[in-house]
């Protein structure tokens, strides 16, 4: 018997939009409220764009864990818990304990077989060709990374196929997080498993208000 291709999955990572808890290095630069407005306005266009596309399930996945959730064992689409409006489609999923690298193992431990990618919301230049352009690259690597200018990355994709269950934790052993050598030890970690790597365009990561100023710019 032949099985038929393995369901794609694109998970958008999420903090809970409550005020004064989310992206408390650009709340310095503009206030608790206009960091909380960019961090609900992104996210919500994040989903509308990305979350009704017949190419892959799309997961918003949200810390701390949403009380209702629809998970990977749900049926359709959850309730969005008094976050965001969902998509049709889109389900909602916990990420968990843990650092971001746990909880980034977890998901890809968790959802149903198939190629995995995981975007930041605090990227508002992501596209939908960019997500296919990621999927493409599983096609022919067992992994990839979007870069983003400051180190780190903006996306980050695993084939998840049989033969490389592994790989689901071993990317996010021992990653510095929040710093510049984020993607860098992912590689490494990738490397050592003997995981062949695709990158993608680099990213902003909007951290800052200059980062926020340089996106605008060139948006």
């Amino acid at each position: 018997m032949t099985l038929g291709p393995l369901q794609r999955h694109l998970v958008i990572f999420a903090r809970a939009p409550r005020l004064g808890t989310v992206k408390t290095r650009l709340a310095r630069d503009l206030g608790a409220v206009a960091a909380w407005r960019f961090h609900r306005d992104t996210t919500a266009a994040l989903l509308r764009r990305l979350g009704c596309d017949r190419r892959w399930t799309a997961w918003l996945a949200v810390t701390p864990d949403p009380k209702t959730a629809s998970g990977p064992d749900g049926g359709g689409a959850g309730g969005s818990g008094g976050l965001w409006p969902l998509p049709r489609g889109v389900r909602l999923l916990g990420q968990g304990q843990g650092d971001l690298g746990r909880r980034m193992a977890r998901v890809f431990t968790v959802l149903p077989p198939g190629p995995l990618v995981i975007v930041g919301s605090d990227i508002p230049g992501i596209e939908r060709a960019d997500i296919a352009s990621a999927f493409q690259s599983l096609q022919r690597h067992d992994a990839v990374l979007g870069p983003s200018e400051d180190g780190g990355y903006w996306l980050i994709g695993l084939r998840r196929g049989l033969a490389n269950g592994a790989l689901r934790h071993a990317p996010f052993d021992q990653v510095r997080w929040g710093g510049s050598s984020s993607r860098a030890d992912t590689a490494a970690n990738l490397a050592a498993q003997g995981a062949n790597l695709a990158l993608l365009r680099p990213l902003i990561d909007i951290d800052t208000a200059d980062d926020l100023a340089r996106w605008r710019s060139s948006a």
